[in-house]
């Protein structure tokens, strides 16, 4: 490939939120236009991934081609040359360099990991158990210990792989990924050390940051509990916007939603975050500048004016995206899909065969 490789992933399970919408998909719209020519755009769909932890099996396939149709809608252009898209399981190459990384990958740095620890925390509670150590025979086989997956514990060495084939030198991640961009760093050195130049190392998580610019400020927060985030999984619907919801159920959201006692309108994340996330919501969706929005609403008393305001963006915003995203082509989209997976065929079998011939499971030229 001989331009360079940005890579990100679309997830493919559970239905995403405004603040999917507004802290991922957008950044990832705006990416494809900032860099269109200029570096190759590989946006995969991690579907192997999404089975980590539990979910619902049935629906996996078709929520993938639901999900990808968000994008589509909210402007991901198909017919850029330089864009590719494909799902994680349509390419084999994902599932068998994962295993000969496996095999030069330690325990001790999968131990390590912080996303691990917390989403497998949820079992330890079940249990009871004062700490999960995944290195003890005890704790995996124990009556609950056993439904934390080694998938989950070992899905970093998978991201590595998900990287590495391609070549990828940019993987703009949040920073709760960082650790297993470092991880895949580490892999990549430690087998160019030994093998040679099998992989393109991608940069350090600084440069990273640096060159995608990916936050953009936006904290969106629970409807009925501002000081926790606006979270897909959560039991609470009435904490969330979907992507899917009516406008006129969001627009009832937006007014019940949580604001406090103060009486004064304030952009104030520490003693007023409710408020604060309705203006914050108000900017992003009317594309306002939030420091103008604030200008139009700091000092004003009547919170329910503030609702309605926002009530009234969330439905118009839900009308115009739900009618573009009925619009989508299902046809052309799966035939998009399928062609950008036989080119990733292509071009990730050729690092796996450099792989396989480095660890002598092929013959060498």
């Amino acid at each position: 490939m001989s331009k360079e490789v940005i890579l990100t992933g679309i997830r493919s399970n559970e239905e995403p939120t405004l603040a999917n919408y507004l802290g991922a998909i957008v950044p990832m719209i705006e990416m494809q236009q900032k860099f269109a020519g200029a570096y190759q755009l590989n946006m995969f769909v991690p579907d192997l991934h999404s089975f980590t932890t539990p979910i619902d099996h049935a629906t996996l396939y078709d929520q993938t081609l639901h999900n990808l149709k968000y994008f589509v809608a909210a402007g991901l252009n198909l017919a850029d040359q330089d864009t590719y898209i494909y799902r994680q399981s349509f390419v084999p190459a994902h599932s068998e360099l994962t295993w000969i990384l496996d095999c030069f990958t330690y325990m001790g740095e999968m131990g390590r990991m912080i996303q691990f620890k917390e989403k497998s925390q949820s079992y330890t509670e079940v249990s009871g158990s004062e700490e999960f150590n995944p290195l003890k025979d005890e704790d995996i086989v124990g009556n609950t210990k056993k439904s934390v997956s080694v998938g989950l514990f070992n899905y970093p060495v998978l991201m590595a792989a998900d990287i590495l084939l391609y070549g990828a030198k940019w993987v703009p991640v949040g920073e709760d990924q960082f650790q297993h961009l470092e991880i895949t760093r580490d892999i990549a050195t430690r087998m160019n050390n030994r093998f040679g130049e099998l992989f393109v190392v991608p940069e350090v998580t600084a440069e990273q940051t640096a060159f995608v610019n990916r936050d953009r400020g936006l904290r969106i927060r629970s409807l009925t509990d501002p000081t926790k985030k606006m979270s897909k999984s959560a039991v609470e619907g009435k904490s969330k916007i979907l992507l899917s919801d009516t406008p006129d159920l969001a627009a009832k959201k937006i007014m019940a939603a949580t604001t406090d006692s103060v009486g004064q309108i304030n952009f104030d994340w520490d003693e007023q975050p409710g408020i604060t996330n309705l203006l914050q919501i108000l900017a992003a969706l009317t594309g306002r500048d939030q420091a103008h929005v604030n200008a139009d609403w700091e000092g004003q008393t009547q919170y329910g004016e503030l609702k309605r305001a926002v009530a009234e963006a969330v439905s118009q915003f839900l009308a115009k995206f739900q009618s573009k995203y009925n619009a989508i082509d299902d046809k052309s989209l799966l035939a998009k899909l399928e062609s950008d997976e036989a080119k990733m065929r292509e071009v990730s079998d050729q690092t796996l065969l450099r792989v396989q011939q480095a660890v002598g499971l092929r013959p060498r030229d």
